[in-house]
């Protein structure tokens, strides 16, 4: 044992001689700390830890030993002529890597391409590039640049850092063209939003501020004191506060990264936390970060939520309307068109399952924080709220009743709700939530004409004449997007993997004139069998469903070819997480203008800004799926019943749209109603989605 703690010691001692000839340092992570937090305090960039601890893009954990640069500037100075070496044999140079370099910097540096390093040196092929290999320069390139090598240094020493605070609607490519850097760049310093990008997430950006941005604050991480202090002064925005309940399992990091606020600033305004942070203590934090919803159950207690279903008072917009919709169908505005004062009634019925709860030895709070089912139920009552507050305003002839469904799988209290005489006099009845439950409801309510809107299934239902589903079934998402192709007079061609057997089965049997490309032995896209089938002078719509990262980019280089003799456009039936990956370069994406069908539509409109931003005044979040869809389908409801016609004829008559979702009712040969209301999406050349004429 002895023997091995001397051995440990004589390594650490080693290695330690090494890190401080390196001007490194070990640094070992703090609770609640975030790199970010480090990197100010070593006065570095994150790019730059990342750089040496490659593993922290995924996060740091308490206790995590980090290398940190020191002296970041007096260090690349003095490694600029002691990386590169010349060999005796001939003119070739043997570089090492050192810290922070890429391979532009080195390309860079030697005046050399890509293909002649990597052919130099074919490991870096499958590796990359990693700290300490010994790199082989061609000898074309030959001359290092050192007598720059000053100028290199001061400009890096004017490098400035800024912060930017991710807001609803931005994308990565919006902010990086915000910024004038690119994607890569912008995961490469904040590793964190490569799968999503986070609202309220603080990015790190090398460059300068826009100058119509007076919210991020440049920081200069690599310049003098007196620079950082000259960069900082800008107009400080004034910060509003809120309150948060701690949930379980959360600490200072959680809590950091959660409101972007180190463990200093936390306790400074919350002394109690000076004692560590304890579940279901209430703390002041900043209201610019929102945290994740839902937490509408922490600010209203289920007891009280059926209660209080008429209390409101907050205005919203009470319509929105699109400039971006087909011309057929007109879509309505209902707010318009009220054609009579005569009092109606809706009834919600919400699965808060209260009975359950009050029989359960979980308590209330506990089964908030764990119910995803209870908390889908909170979201959406809290978007009907919304919806109810807007009907108050707009002062419409309403009366709204919300019971509690008691709703599982496959059993409810509706009937004793019906026993009661509570929804026989309705006007109309949103909900159930389950298929099954709503189906019974439409069944028994039959008899009495209140017509039953399902609220959230996406089941194929049975076909009941007074049922109405609001969400597009998969089959009436997919031939939308086919119906659109179409009206465009488009040439429709379908890249297919061959393990997509349902897709490739649902165009042979629903999409005819479809023209299939030709794969190889192997199951790879036979390139010029799709170039074939390309015609000139239409629109090519080229459908891809394919996992597969090697088709996705055989397709994409092809289409990109192609573009050089004829129009061509990459069509999506469903979401594709291949896309989404480093691999796929998003620039090629725009170029083919990507589209897909979509429930739910992506809009910066006035009126849809402005329910999010009241969502967020009421609910101290922003408003989730769910929630939007709780306001969506019960203003629209609340709108149809005062057309001076009933719901059902409504439906026959008018399509409408409302914040994010859109309802064109028709009826099926079978019976009971549908919506196909589908919005196509595509990415537009300013990087944004916009929806398709």
């Amino acid at each position: 044992m002895k023997y091995y703690l001397t051995l440990l010691s004589l390594v650490f001692f080693v290695t330690s001689s090494a890190f401080s000839q390196e001007k490194v340092v070990k640094y070992t992570v703090s609770s609640g700390e975030t790199i970010n937090q480090i990197a100010v305090k070593f006065k570095v960039t994150p790019y730059d830890i990342y750089t040496l601890n490659p593993d922290a893009r995924n996060g740091v954990k308490p206790n995590t030993v980090l290398l940190i640069p020191t002296n970041g500037t007096k260090a690349a100075a003095k490694t600029e002529t002691v990386v590169a070496k010349v060999t005796n044999s001939s003119k070739e140079i043997v570089h090492e890597v050192q810290p922070k370099e890429t391979f532009y910097s080195i390309e860079k540096k030697y005046g050399i391409s890509d293909e002649a390093l990597k052919a130099a040196n074919p490991f870096l092929v499958k590796d990359g590039v990693q700290i300490g290999q010994k790199l082989v320069i061609p000898a074309k390139g030959a001359s290092v640049k050192t007598p720059v090598a000053n100028k290199v240094v001061s400009e890096k020493a004017k490098e400035k850092y800024v912060y930017h605070d991710v807001i609803a609607k931005e994308t990565k490519f919006s902010i990086a063209k915000k910024y004038n850097t690119t994607i890569e760049d912008l995961e490469k310093r904040n590793p964190e939003i490569v799968s999503n990008l986070p609202i309220g997430y603080r990015l790190t950006i090398k460059g300068t501020a826009p100058k119509t941005e007076t919210s991020a604050a440049p920081v200069t991480n690599t310049a003098k004191p007196a620079e950082t202090k000259k960069a900082t002064e800008t107009p400080k925005k004034a910060v509003s506060y809120m309150e948060y309940q701690v949930k379980p399992k959360e600490t200072f990091y959680s809590l950091g990264r959660t409101f972007h606020i180190s463990q200093e600033e936390l306790t400074a305004l919350n002394p109690a936390l000076s004692e560590g942070v304890k579940e279901g203590m209430v703390l002041k934090v900043p209201a610019g970060y929102l945290a994740p919803a839902p937490i509408i159950a922490q600010q209203q207690p289920v007891e009280k939520a059926v209660e209080n279903a008429n209390t409101g008072g907050i205005q919203i917009v009470d319509k929105v309307k699109s400039e971006t919709v087909s011309a057929n169908p007109e879509i309505v505005e209902l707010t318009k068109k009220r054609g009579q004062n005569e009092r109606k009634k809706l009834v919600l019925l919400l699965p808060f399952n209260l009975a359950k709860m009050q029989n359960d030895t979980t308590s209330t709070a506990n089964r908030i924080k764990s119910d995803k089912f209870l908390n889908m139920t909170l979201d959406f009552y809290s978007g009907a709220m919304m919806a109810i507050d807007s009907a108050k305003t707009l002062k419409l002839p309403i009366d709204v009743a919300i019971y509690d469904s008691q709703e599982t799988k496959n059993s409810s209290n509706i009937s004793t709700l019906i026993a009661q005489n509570k929804l026989q006099d309705a006007s109309a009845v949103i909900g159930p939530f389950y298929q099954s439950n709503a189906e019974s409801t439409a069944n028994t309510l039959r008899l009495y004409n209140v017509p039953v809107i399902s609220p959230l299934s996406k089941d194929k239902a049975n076909p009941i004449d007074n049922l109405y589903q609001t969400i597009p079934s998969n089959d009436v998402v997919r031939n939308a997007v086919f119906d659109f192709m179409r009206s465009k007079n488009g040439n429709i061609v379908a890249v297919v993997d061959k393990k997509k057997e349902s897709v490739i089965s649902y165009i042979k049997q629903n999409q005819k004139g479809v023209v299939f490309a030709g794969l190889t032995e192997t199951g790879g896209l036979d390139v010029a069998s799709l170039k074939s089938l390309l015609l000139p002078g239409r629109m090519n719509y080229v459908v891809m469903e394919t996992g597969n990262t090697a088709m996705v980019k055989a397709t994409i280089k092809a289409l990109i070819d192609a573009q050089k003799t004829c129009q061509v456009q990459l069509v999506i039936l469903e979401p594709n997480s291949t896309l989404d990956t480093d691999e796929i370069n998003f620039d090629n994406l725009v170029k083919l203008k990507l589209m897909y069908p979509s429930v739910t539509r992506e809009s910066d409109e006035p009126a849809v800004l402005v329910f999010e931003k009241e969502y967020r005044l009421k609910n101290k979040v922003n408003p989730n799926t769910y929630a939007t869809r709780g306001f969506d389908v019960t203003f629209d409801t609340m709108m149809r019943l005062v057309q001076g016609k009933t719901y059902q004829e409504t439906a026959d008559l008018m399509t409408t749209e409302q914040v994010d979702n859109k309802f064109q009712f028709y009826k099926k040969e079978d019976g009971g109603h549908a919506n196909k209301g589908v919005y196509i999406l595509y990415y537009d050349s300013d990087l944004t989605l916009k929806v398709a004429n």
